[in-house]
C-alpha cells in the first residue's frame, strides 16, 4: 500500500512538471522565443532620430562678469541645452568667436540651430548672427530642410538682418513678465510651432499667463506689416501686450523657410528658477515641451547626416556648466567658453 501511495505521488509530481514547463513555453514574451523574431516595424528613413543643433554662444559669462571677466568669453546658458536634450537631440556649442572655419564645420555636422536670448545687437556678435542666418537660408534654398529658432534677442537680430535695418526694434516694458500670447489667426496653429499643442492649451495660452518674457525691445504689428521685407518673410502667429498694454509681436514663422522666432522663452519654463515670475504650473511645462518637440522634429527632417566622430568631438559634453544661480545670475546655470 505504501509503495503504490509513493508511485502515486511520484506520477503526481512528474505531471504537475510537464504541466508547469508547457505552460512557460506558451506564455514567453516573443522576445523571448528563439523561433520567433521581433515584430518592430522600421523606422521612417527620412526621419533622423540622431538630431544634433548647434547653439551660437552670447559674449559675456551670463552673471556680469562675476563668473569671468576675460574679454573673450562667451556663454551658453543650460537651459536652452536642457530645452534641445529633452526633446531628444544633442548640442554641438557654436562660438561666435571661433575661427570662421572652424564654424563652417560645426554648421555642417548640426541638424538645426538655435540663437538665444541676450543683449548684444552691434559687433562681432551680430554680424556672426547675420553670417550664420545667411547659410541657414542658402542651406534651405538648396533644397535642405534646416531649421533655425531664435528666441528673444534672437528675433531681435533676425528681424534687424530680414529688414537690414539696424533701427528697426521699438521700446517695450516686458522685462521679467509672464504673458498670454494673443493668436492673430489660428487657422495657422495647423502649420506652425504651435501643431503641437492641444485646443485647450491654446485657448489657455490666450487666457493665462505661460509665456516668460524677458525684453525691452521688440517690434510692433504696424511696424512689421509695413516693411516690406519682413511682411513678405515672416508670418505673425501672436501679439502680447507689454506691462503698459502696448502690443508686440510675440511669435512669428517664415512663410518660405523652417524658420521661427519667438520673443517670449520656452526654455524657461521648465529649466531656470532665479526670477520669481517665470510660469512653472503645469501647463506651461506643456508649453515648453511642445515647442521643443516641434523643433526637433523640424531638425529630424535636415538630410544632415554627420560623421559620429566628429560629432563627438564638438558636444557639449566636452564641457561642464558653472552653477551661476549662486553668484546672483539670472541663469541657473551656464556654459562658458574661451
Amino acid at each position: 500500500m505504501a509503495s503504490m501511495y509513493s508511485l502515486f505521488t511520484l506520477l503526481s509530481y512528474l505531471f504537475l512538471f510537464l504541466f508547469s514547463f508547457a505552460i512557460s513555453q506558451s506564455i514567453l514574451l516573443p522576445s523571448d522565443r528563439s523561433d520567433q523574431a521581433p515584430n518592430c516595424p522600421s523606422s521612417d528613413s527620412l526621419s533622423y532620430n540622431y538630431p544634433v543643433i548647434g547653439i551660437v554662444t552670447h559674449p559675456g559669462d551670463g552673471a556680469s562678469g562675476r563668473l569671468s571677466k576675460s574679454t573673450n568669453v562667451s556663454y551658453i546658458a543650460a537651459s536652452y541645452v536642457k530645452f534641445v536634450e529633452a526633446a531628444g537631440a544633442r548640442v554641438v556649442p557654436i562660438l561666435y568667436n571661433e575661427a570662421e572655419e572652424t564654424i563652417a564645420e560645426k554648421l555642417k555636422l548640426v541638424n538645426g540651430v538655435i540663437f538665444t536670448g541676450g543683449s548684444a545687437k552691434t559687433g562681432p556678435y551680430f554680424e556672426r548672427i547675420k553670417n550664420v542666418f545667411q547659410i541657414i537660408l542658402d542651406r534651405n534654398d538648396e533644397g535642405e530642410h534646416f531649421p533655425l529658432l531664435a528666441i528673444c534677442l534672437g528675433f531681435e537680430l533676425v528681424t534687424m538682418a530680414v529688414s537690414k535695418d539696424n533701427n528697426i526694434l521699438e521700446s517695450f516694458s516686458a522685462k521679467n513678465q509672464a504673458s498670454i500670447l494673443q493668436f492673430v489667426d489660428k487657422a495657422a496653429t495647423n502649420i506652425s510651432i504651435f501643431q503641437r499643442f492641444s485646443p485647450q492649451l491654446i485657448e489657455k495660452l490666450s487666457t493665462d499667463c505661460l509665456a516668460m518674457q524677458n525684453h525691452i525691445f521688440g517690434i510692433s504689428p504696424q511696424r512689421l506689416q509695413t516693411n516690406d521685407a519682413l511682411s513678405n518673410f515672416f508670418r505673425i502667429l501672436t501679439t502680447t501686450p507689454d506691462k503698459n498694454g502696448k502690443i508686440y509681436v510675440s511669435s512669428v514663422q517664415a512663410y518660405n523657410y523652417p524658420v521661427t522666432a519667438l520673443q517670449w522663452h520656452p526654455e524657461k519654463n521648465v529649466f531656470e528658477w532665479g526670477i520669481s515670475a517665470i510660469p512653472h504650473s503645469e501647463d506651461a511645462v506643456l508649453v515648453s515641451q511642445a515647442v521643443g518637440n516641434y523643433f526637433i522634429s523640424e531638425a529630424r527632417k535636415s538630410s544632415t547626416r554627420p560623421s559620429t566622430k566628429k560629432v563627438l568631438d564638438y558636444l557639449i559634453y566636452n564641457y561642464a556648466p558653472r552653477f551661476s544661480g549662486a553668484v546672483g545670475s539670472g541663469f541657473d546655470e551656464v556654459y562658458l567658453f574661451q
